[in-house]
């Protein structure tokens, strides 16, 4: 049978403290396996055999963007399809498990395309410049500074310069990454070794890496003669909490984001009903392949030449009895 083990839908430390715990403790480790792990869940699913309905039911509305933070974002479907190739691409996966990972990424699809649920869908990057607006920062004189190369930080840095931002600073471990991204545009890039320098300088700074340790301490910060406001958009987190309490500084962490971006979430609650139905639609036809590949031998014993020809000589494994595993809930 397919298990799961996840974490989602609690608070950013405790999603935190639980992440490191699997990555220590999780049995899915020494089998094939697809982790997928963003910044608001960390998940693994792995074994052969049959899959439950309420694994992949969730699997079907994490694709949808039905258990994101930020309803109906889009970033999820991309996540998704790279864990699963990064998996094919390390693991021979079982054909219950492709098949999964096939169905959950054509729910996402279809979701996206048939309903309205992405249409005003906030995402991170847009939240964070949403509040930068709220703040009454003035992005054409505002000295504003990012540390990490990525998806996140280029959309970003798309929304920063569409509204006029001139003064930016990037910084990044691998530098050469950081001078590639800051050259397009118009920015300039810094070592990670010059953070000190580069967070006296700053109004304002967005740090999403992907490092498993702290990025920004409050030794890192100077007495400051000017406010500055932090975007913390990384999990683990990247700014040390204890940063929030200085004189003069404000910071906002994934969680606080989120909280502000959920205002619109409202708009798309008619869509969510339609997603649903899809996500229904989608269960049935996975449910009903589990059930035809069950009945249809793949190994010993003579097919008839055209049983043979429908399943092109596949290796599927034969069902067991299912127990789902793993509690599945909303993050």
């Amino acid at each position: 049978m397919l298990q799961g083990q996840l974490i989602a839908g609690h608070t950013l430390a405790e999603r935190e403290r639980l992440s490191r715990q699997l990555a220590q403790q999780g049995a899915w480790q020494a089998v094939p396996h697809v982790l997928l792990a963003t910044c608001n869940r960390t998940e693994a699913y792995w074994g052969e055999g049959d899959i439950p309905r309420p694994l992949a039911d969730h699997l079907f509305r994490v694709a949808a963007g039905l258990e994101s933070a930020l309803i109906g974002e889009r970033a999820i479907q991309g996540q998704l399809k790279q864990a699963y190739e990064a998996a094919r691409g390390s693991y021979h996966l079982s054909p219950a498990l492709n098949r999964l990972f096939q169905s959950a990424l054509h729910v996402g699809k279809r979701v996206r395309s048939e309903t309205h649920i992405a249409q005003g869908a906030v995402s991170h990057s847009q939240v964070t410049v949403d509040m930068l607006r709220q703040h009454g920062i003035n992005l054409r004189h505002s000295v504003i500074a990012l540390i990490g190369v990525n998806k996140l930080t280029e959309d970003i840095l798309k929304y920063l310069t569409a509204r006029g931002a001139l003064n930016i600073h990037l910084s990044n471990r691998n530098y050469p990454k950081a001078q590639a991204l800051a050259s397009r545009c118009g920015g300039t890039a810094l070592r990670l070794d010059q953070k000190r320098e580069l967070l006296a300088q700053a109004d304002v700074l967005i740090s999403a890496t992907s490092a498993p340790h702290l990025i920004v301490r409050p030794e890192d910060l100077a007495p400051r003669h000017k406010p500055l406001l932090l975007f913390d958009l990384a999990f683990p987190r990247d700014i040390h909490p204890a940063v929030a309490a200085m004189e003069g500084i404000t910071l906002y962490n994934l969680d606080d984001i989120e909280q502000f971006g959920r205002r619109n979430i409202s708009l798309r609650q008619a869509e969510v009903a339609q997603a649903e139905r899809i996500i229904s639609q989608e269960l049935d036809k996975l449910l009903a392949w589990q059930q035809w590949t069950a009945q249809v031998p793949c190994r010993g014993g003579s097919l008839p030449q055209s049983s043979r020809d429908d399943r092109n000589a596949c290796d599927f494994h034969t069902v067991s009895q299912c127990r789902p595993d793993g509690a599945i809930g909303r993050g």
